[in-house]
């Protein structure tokens, strides 16, 4: 006798929306589409997550997607990339000017470039009541800043267990590190849920106490201040000081080439900051270096720092250097 034929609804197989399990940090935001944002937003978006980042005009908007390609077009050049992957990246990256196309995100993460302390701690609590105000409980908020306190910036939020500070290094655009920090009240599933961003994203965690300056800036304002104080005792010049410590030491960069690329104006920023906070002279910055700002030699954002750099951001060397 030939087995009964049951037949069943397909529709009995399928999700619904309503029992579909969303992926944690499918979709992030970001406040503030600098160098720093650009940077998340790209490195995000390779791994399959779709970022919104919210900038104050259209114009910042369209700079920042011209600048996150500018940066896909040399991995292209290297290799490192397909034409077709930097679509997908570019795709998944969306600029705004509303607050509103946060809803929905699971990490939010302030980055804005701010000029002074005060101001910077106002603006950077307003942003946070901001998002406070369209997300989920649960999201997470974050700051990139590297000399506030979070702390002091989560303190006036309702769900203020669920923010933490952390630091994506832009000086080396790869840099697989980054810096995290919990204040007082973020609760540990908080925590837990941010290192699993970071590792997601193919980055190890540097666990950091709250100090300004954490880890990576304490150490480099003192570096670069005593290369500047080098340079205005004339024992040696700019060049032949990175050339020391590139060569001599291993390292990538040396100290007024990494100053340059993150602009003066923001290391005199964090020297100001860290110096407010411990007191200490190693941290005050170098009069070279105000000087330089005072001139607004910024660096590779404005063509002139330590070094000269053509409107392509590439350094300009002397002729009587190639002698």
């Amino acid at each position: 006798m030939p087995a009964e034929i049951i037949y069943e609804s397909i529709e009995d197989f399928g999700l619904s929306k309503k029992n579909v399990s969303r992926t944690l940090f499918s979709k992030i935001g970001i406040i503030g589409c600098g160098l720093v944002g650009q940077n998340i937003a790209r490195v995000a978006s390779f791994f399959g997550i779709e970022v919104v980042f919210i900038e104050v005009s259209e114009d910042k908007i369209q700079d920042a997607y011209r600048n996150i390609e500018k940066v896909l077009d040399g991995r292209i050049e290297h290799w490192g990339i397909t034409s077709g992957e930097k679509r997908a990246i570019m795709s998944r990256i969306n600029g705004s000017l509303d607050y509103k196309n946060l809803v929905g995100c699971d990490f939010v993460i302030e980055a804005i470039r701010a000029v002074d302390r005060g101001g910077k701690i106002r603006e950077r609590k307003d942003i946070f009541h901001k998002i406070e105000e369209v997300v989920d409980k649960d999201c997470i908020i974050a700051t990139n800043s590297t000399t506030i306190i979070i702390t002091e910036l989560s303190s006036d939020l309702i769900h203020r267990d669920r923010c933490v500070s952390l630091h994506f290094f832009v000086s080396a655009q790869e840099a697989r590190i980054v810096e995290l920090v919990r204040s007082l009240y973020t609760s540990d599933e908080s925590f837990h849920k941010v290192c699993q961003f970071i590792k997601m994203i193919n980055r190890k965690v540097v666990h950091v106490q709250e100090s300004a300056g954490l880890v990576s800036i304490r150490i480099f304002v003192v570096w670069l201040n005593e290369a500047c104080e080098i340079l205005m005792e004339g024992i040696s010049n700019i060049d032949d000081i990175d050339q020391t410590m590139k060569i001599g030491f291993g390292m990538r960069m040396g100290p007024f080439e990494v100053a340059d690329k993150m602009g003066l104006d923001k290391v005199v920023r964090w020297m100001d900051n860290i110096y407010n906070e411990f007191g200490d002279l190693q941290y005050k910055p170098n009069p070279y270096l105000r000087r330089l700002v005072r001139a607004k030699h910024l660096g590779i954002e404005s063509g002139e720092g330590f070094y000269k750099y053509d409107e392509r951001g590439k350094r300009i060397i002397p002729e009587c250097l190639n002698c």
